[in-house]
């Protein structure tokens, strides 16, 4: 999630989804991409996993600079072998552990829009009919579709900073209370325009998208990618709150509109009312053998995946693409940052691997810290 100065908080939506009969839904033509194989189960050997050790701690010896922190987990997953590490300590000092979960904020976004594609290849949803078909509200008025709020190309901008202090207030109100889907909405003050816009970040897109699952399943987001995505990709320690709560070890957080540790990250209104477009919890093996199953073309049909990396910008669908950035070669995947916590998850699929790093501090540049793990990488991919 990308936050603003004034935001300590949350980006939110809120609305009502409508009735009526749903039309039939357009194919989706498939973008051809190769399937990678299973995730390889052998641990690295300790002696060439060194390198990859030597980049978390490199991050927690300055932890006041731009691309430091406190502490940092990360994690790899490739068709051979998997590697997983931990330097330094939460915010309150527990020391982290390389299955040690924390808020990972927008990387919730690539689960929403697996979602979507598996609903659009079920015929369930037509990405190319208006978001209101499925879900109304006053910022799907202007017709955009499905498609363009994937793409944050809708119209529909971000949260403004008098919006997030807003949610602030709110949530330091009542930091214990449960946020239905879509409620935060009701905080979005940014003029909406007109659909097919220029690319521009939008949180409230995927607060409407996560709307638009409950739609059309009749059932709760959290038990809608549990049982489509996470089980089937063998997601054993995710969260997606506050339908589920992190499993232990976890961070506990330091969010001044939270008030004390609730189980949640970093409280369950925060949580919930963030839910569909960054209420994920998660630890970095966890993210890391995600995004080699989201990209590797093994949780989603034959096509899906490729349709998700179309673009010619820096967004596709529910993700970021990458291009040469990290050095290996195109990559793909998502950021997330929350006040207390920042996360990257990034897939090569020439070399298929999946990278993740995780760190205990907000609005850090992970990016450089990412081509060190890619080129300590480097020898060790073959």
């Amino acid at each position: 999630m990308r936050w603003s100065a004034a935001a300590l908080l949350v980006i939110a939506l809120v609305g009502c989804s409508g009735g009526g009969e749903e039309p039939a839904a357009a194919p989706i033509i498939p973008v051809t991409m190769p399937a990678f194989a299973d995730p390889g189960t052998t641990a690295l050997e300790s002696g060439k996993a060194q390198a990859l050790q030597n980049v978390l701690a490199k991050i927690v010896a300055f932890p006041d600079s731009p691309a430091g922190s406190r502490g940092a987990t990360a994690a790899v997953v490739t068709d051979r072998w998997t590697w997983s590490g931990a330097a330094g300590k939460d915010i309150r000092g527990t020391a982290l552990l390389p299955d040690t979960s924390m808020p990972v904020a927008s990387i919730t976004k690539t689960f929403i829009a697996a979602e979507v594609m598996l609903l659009a290849k079920a015929g369930k949803v037509d990405l190319d009919k208006p978001i209101s078909t499925y879900v109304q509200h006053k910022l799907t008025a202007n017709g955009a579709t499905v498609r363009q709020h994937l793409s944050m190309t809708s119209g529909v901008l971000d949260f403004e900073g008098i919006d997030f202090a807003h949610l602030d207030t709110a949530i330091a109100a009542a930091p214990g209370r449960h946020w239905r889907l879509g409620e935060v909405l009701s905080f979005h003050s940014s003029k909406v325009g007109p659909p097919n816009s220029p690319f521009s970040y939008s949180n409230p897109s995927y607060e409407l998208l996560g709307m638009l699952i409950e739609k059309v399943t009749a059932q709760p987001l959290a038990t809608v990618l549990r049982r489509d995505l996470a089980t089937p990709a063998g997601l054993k320690h995710a969260a997606f709150q506050d339908g589920e709560k992190p499993q232990a070890p976890a961070v506990q957080d330091d969010n001044e509109s939270c008030g004390e540790p609730d189980g949640y990250l970093p409280c369950r209104a925060f949580a919930s009312s963030i839910a569909a477009a960054g209420g994920l919890a998660a630890d970095a093996p966890t993210v890391a053998r995600w995004g080699y199953q989201l990209y590797g073309g093994r949780v989603l049909p034959a096509g899906l995946a490729g349709e998700m990396i179309k673009g010619d910008g820096e967004y596709g669908l529910g993700t970021m693409l990458f291009t040469l950035q990290f050095g290996l070669d195109t990559a793909y995947g998502h950021g997330g940052d929350m006040p207390d916590h920042s996360s990257m998850m990034v897939v090569i699929p020439a070399k298929k691997v999946s990278v993740a790093l995780l760190v205990a501090d907000g609005e850090r540049h992970l990016d450089g810290a990412i081509v060190e793990l890619t080129t300590a990488l480097r020898p060790l991919l073959g």
